[in-house]
């Protein structure tokens, strides 16, 4: 090799370590890979997330969208932050893009469907419910709460009665679907859903009832005997057969059959008290012109001694009460009575009342006595002592307990005239006309003031 050619090889040697030197030196720490750039700004937007810097999270996360555009989960996380600063139009945007490029990721679908909920968008939630139940179909028991939001009561109920034979009944579709039938217009969609789910679930108790109760409120009786008697036949041991049973008898005036009936239904767990309660009542407008039934209407009865919340003896009493039958009041308010231990003002009240009426004047007197002894403050019973008192000519006593009863009556003006018309009675019983006259004239004056 000659010299020159041996220097210009060690020139390039030179060159080329030089070279290798220079490119160590100009790579300085500062410059950094754009993977760890987006994984930077990625980590920061989740630590200003973490404590509520959404606008610096945000950011940061633009940042990383600079970096890749097309990653979705980006977007999601814009959308959070977005959702989380109440910028809807923002954050619906951002989820959006994010299901756009990950059409089958039901996360980026659920942001939409947080974004259009919360801003009561309902239609729009609607679509994007739809997209999810393409993915799960739990989401279709949001659609039915869509649809009643946005008062689609056809769509509801096409999509009620499916979940209903998917999955089996929900308290809440139930109770959508009550709100659906009470617009007539959807039940006879529902009789045809209910007439088909019974053709396909002959055993299942539910559908009768239901389509008997439709029947009912469209006053079609003798559809709604046939389902009933179709029930039966079906389901022999169905204490819900009987209710539609009771009533066809009743109607019919077949009473025995009528009151087995009733008893079965009474004394069933399944039916509810309401149910019972309108058994109970329209059996005794039918005692009441059937009375050989009577022991049938007392028997009955005991089947709600334990009620908590009506005292049915007492409400039978008011409605013999009110058609002034007393004698049948009065046995139904003491065994009112007799159920609830004796403690009840008004239920002895009626009592004391219809005894009145009767002329049973030693029974009031007694009763009423005794019952001022009880209630010391109830003005009432030192009346009713004071007149039976008066009608059996004991007038010392009725002045006695008419005058402490007097001091109770307040702001009762017909209760008023009533213990001064009493007063004078006893005391011109006892001959003292100067107190009878008193008495009367601040009767009259009650009178004068009231008017």
């Amino acid at each position: 090799m000659s010299m020159k050619k041996k220097v210009s090889f060690f020139l390039f040697l030179v060159l080329l370590c030089n070279s290798a030197v220079l490119l160590a030196q100009t790579e300085p720490e500062s410059i950094v890979p754009d993977a760890d750039k987006f994984q930077d700004y990625f980590y920061e937007s989740l630590k200003q997330k973490g404590i509520e810097n959404y606008d610096k999270a945000i950011t940061a996360l633009e940042e990383c969208s600079k970096l890749k555009p097309n990653n979705a989960t980006v977007y999601s996380e814009l959308g959070k932050n977005y959702l989380a600063t109440k910028e809807y139009e923002h954050a619906y945007n951002s989820f959006e893009k994010a299901a756009q490029i990950d059409p089958k990721n039901k996360w980026f679908l659920l942001g939409m469907y947080d974004v259009s909920y919360q801003t009561k968008n309902y239609n729009q939630s609607i679509i994007t419910v739809n997209k999810l139940i393409e993915i799960d179909d739990v989401y279709k028991e949001d659609l039915v709460s869509l649809y009643m939001n946005t008062q689609q009561f056809d769509k509801a109920l096409v999509l009620i009665n499916e979940l209903n034979d998917k999955v089996g009944k929900s308290d809440r579709r139930e109770s959508y679907k009550m709100q659906i039938l009470s617009q007539g217009k959807y039940q006879n969609a529902e009789i045809d859903n209910l007439i088909e789910q019974i053709g396909k679930n002959p055993k299942v108790e539910s559908n009768y009832v239901a389509l008997i109760k439709l029947y009912s409120e469209n006053n079609e009786t003798q559809k709604a005997v046939e389902i009933t008697k179709k029930l039966e036949a079906e389901i022999p041991s169905s204490e819900w057969a009987q209710v539609g049973l009771f009533k066809y008898y009743l109607d019919n005036k077949q009473g025995q059959k009528a009151i087995n009936s009733m008893n079965v239904v009474l004394a069933s767990s399944k039916i509810d008290s309401k149910i019972k309660h309108r058994v109970l009542n329209e059996f005794l407008i039918f005692v009441n012109t059937n009375s050989q039934f009577a022991p049938d209407l007392e028997k009955a009865i005991s089947y709600f001694d334990k009620d908590p919340d009506v005292n049915v003896a007492k409400e039978i009493g008011k409605y013999y009460h009110n058609k002034k039958q007393w004698d049948k009041a009065i046995s139904y308010y003491e065994l009112a009575l007799k159920n609830n231990s004796g403690e009840d003002i008004e239920t002895n009240l009626l009592l004391v009342q219809s005894y009145v009426e009767t002329k049973q004047f030693e029974i009031v007197a007694k009763k009423a006595t005794a019952l001022v002894e009880i209630y010391p403050s109830q003005p009432q019973f030192y009346y009713f002592s004071g007149l039976a008192n008066n009608q059996l000519k004991q007038f010392k006593k009725a002045a006695e307990m008419l005058e402490m009863g007097m001091d109770y009556v307040v702001n009762d003006v017909l209760l008023e005239f009533n213990f001064n018309i009493q007063l004078g009675e006893a005391y011109n019983g006892l001959g003292d006309f100067k107190k009878k006259e008193q008495y009367f004239s601040k009767a009259n004056q009650v009178l004068k003031n009231k008017k």
